[in-house]
């Protein structure tokens, strides 16, 4: 299978509720910031959440000669999206698939969209480690991608998770890019200090313990929320903040581990 992008990027998670898709979009965001072409594929087909994040939820999918073309979120084309939110009658509706009929679509999202020579492809896929998450990640796999970012958040119970997502990737050949630690610490949208609520710092010990890089610590902003609510690009709304900050020193680490700081 040839690969859309010169990079692509699985975003994963040991469990759901820890901002993977949320780090998918920002992380696109910040790409085309950099001025990198991008394309997200949301293959979470049970929690289609990034049409909403990108504010182009309720729009259509076209069929051109060679396939489907992607929803564009902006008028240069910088910034594609393609996800089952977009072929359900009802944003509500739910997808009742068993795993065949679920691979089959995964398979023709990845074969048919038509992406126009993207730089990056990010990928946001289910969380977990079921049949239907192996299932998925051992297809994507023919797109040879540059590896996988592993978002988890502080607690204990999503670092075991992680852990054994992380051992999923070692079992499967997937590379780890890094290890993301969302919702560390809270800022405050008046002043800009950083509160710890939860823990800190378990995303940074298990990224030790698996010899992987650790990417960085994104703190809770109440403010991501919103734009993600309204579609708004929060890395061009909040520029300086330390959430933005963040991602944007993420990115720049992607950027040297893909080899692509043109």
């Amino acid at each position: 299978m040839e690969s859309p992008a010169k990079h692509v990027i699985l975003v994963l998670s040991g469990k759901g509720g820890v901002g993977k898709s949320t780090v998918a979009t920002q992380l696109a965001l910040s790409l085309v910031e950099n001025k990198k072409k991008v394309g997200v594929l949301d293959v979470d087909l049970c929690g289609p959440s990034i049409p909403r994040m990108l504010n182009v939820e309720g729009q259509d999918v076209h069929q051109c000669p060679t396939g489907w073309v992607p929803v564009y979120t902006r008028a240069d084309k910088m910034l594609s999206v393609m996800s089952i939110g977009f072929l359900l009658d009802h944003k509500d509706d739910a997808v009742v698939w068993r795993g065949p009929k679920k691979n089959a679509m995964i398979k023709q999202f990845l074969t048919d969209v038509v992406w126009e020579d993207l730089d990056y492809l990010i990928i946001d896929t289910p969380p977990g480690t079921s049949d239907e998450h192996i299932s998925v990640v051992e297809g994507l796999k023919e797109l040879t991608p540059d590896g996988a970012v592993v978002v988890t958040t502080p607690q204990g119970v999503a670092l075991a998770d992680v852990r054994r997502e992380l051992s999923f990737c070692r079992k499967t050949s997937i590379k780890v890019l890094g290890v993301v630690e969302n919702m560390s610490g809270y800022t405050c949208p008046h002043c800009s200090e950083c509160t710890n609520l939860f823990s800190k710092g378990g995303g940074q010990a298990l990224a030790s313990e698996f010899q992987i890089p650790f990417l960085g610590q994104v703190p809770l902003d109440p403010r991501i929320t919103q734009c993600s609510e309204s579609g708004k690009s929060f890395m061009d709304s909040y520029k300086g903040t330390p959430t933005q900050e963040a991602m944007s020193n993420i990115t720049k680490q992607l950027l040297t581990l893909c080899n692509d700081n043109s």
